[in-house]
């Protein structure tokens, strides 16, 4: 073989093993950010505080009806993020676990009683709750994994969530339902009482 075949078998087969480490690196950033998301997703589904207190604000936007069905699953999300950006950049909130369980048992409570407060108060209450499960999301991004699809797989999963809850929500029309509703409330805020405990103790 002269000189000038192996020069073009050497040229040839370097493109290809380069284009086979682009295809390579490309495939591995495509799934680092997969991960990202699901990551992020799976996280809000990982902790029973952060599942109950999430269901509840469906439950509760349910049995106060519109708006509210649609203002309080859209308010805590929004929050949320803002929380976990917060989480990012390291900024301290105080009280993070014990934010958490005490949401479950306020967002319980007014299920159990049936509280219906003015709008603007029920989305009050339900943003700064979001606070503290945003800012406990966003401190525990893992290193490496794209910040924002991590963020946007945990709204996306508290958006399940809260769909859940809405779902639950919907059997209050019925008065067995109502019952039903009111049971589920308080189980929620029982459960948050035990995550409360477990925070202080």
């Amino acid at each position: 073989m002269n000189a000038t075949i192996r020069l073009a078998w050497t040229r040839a087969a370097t493109a290809g093993l380069l284009a086979l480490w682009a295809q390579a690196a490309s495939a591995h950033v495509q799934a680092r950010e997969a991960a990202g998301f699901l990551t992020g997703f799976a996280h809000p589904l990982s902790g029973a505080d952060h599942v109950l207190a999430m269901v509840a604000v469906g439950l509760w936007g349910a049995q106060l009806g519109a708006p509210a069905i649609w203002v309080l699953p859209l308010a805590f999300p929004l929050v949320m993020a803002l929380g976990g950006m917060l989480g990012f950049l390291g900024v301290p909130v105080p009280g993070i676990e014990v934010g958490i369980a005490t949401s479950a048992i306020v967002l319980g409570a007014a299920v159990a009683f049936e509280l219906r407060p003015a709008l603007a108060v029920a989305a009050l209450i339900v943003g700064v709750f979001a606070i503290f499960h945003g800012h406990a999301h966003g401190t525990e991004l893992p290193v490496g994994q794209n910040a924002l699809l991590y963020s946007i797989g945990f709204v996306v999963a508290t958006g399940c969530l809260h769909a859940a809850g809405i779902g639950i929500g919907t059997v209050h029309r019925w008065g067995w339902g109502r019952r039903l509703l009111r049971a589920a409330g308080a189980g929620v805020a029982v459960g948050g009482v035990f995550f409360l405990w477990r925070a202080v103790a």
